[in-house]
């Protein structure tokens, strides 16, 4: 959890979430662009970039070792093609 490829991660997941938050907002609303209240999309995508942070974390101990999932990758041998 405290390695430079756990942040990266997590940070990715973060921007992904915002931005689906922010899509979600504009998108329920139906409105124009020019008649959005920026500041309430900016709100509703940060409170999601932080829930994604905080699940990255509590996550973190779970999965893959530096990595912010729960989801075990496959090892090589598991993935080969089978002969």
């Amino acid at each position: 959890m405290w390695t430079k490829s756990f942040w990266k991660q997590a940070f990715e997941r973060a921007v992904k979430t915002f931005a689906q938050g922010s899509l979600a907002l504009l998108a329920g609303d139906g409105l124009g662009v020019l008649d959005v209240d920026w500041g309430d999309v900016a709100s509703v995508g940060a409170l999601a970039a932080i829930a994604s942070v905080l699940t990255s974390l509590v996550s973190a101990p779970a999965g893959e070792p530096d990595s912010p999932s729960l989801v075990e990758l496959p090892s090589a041998r598991s993935t080969a093609p089978l002969r």
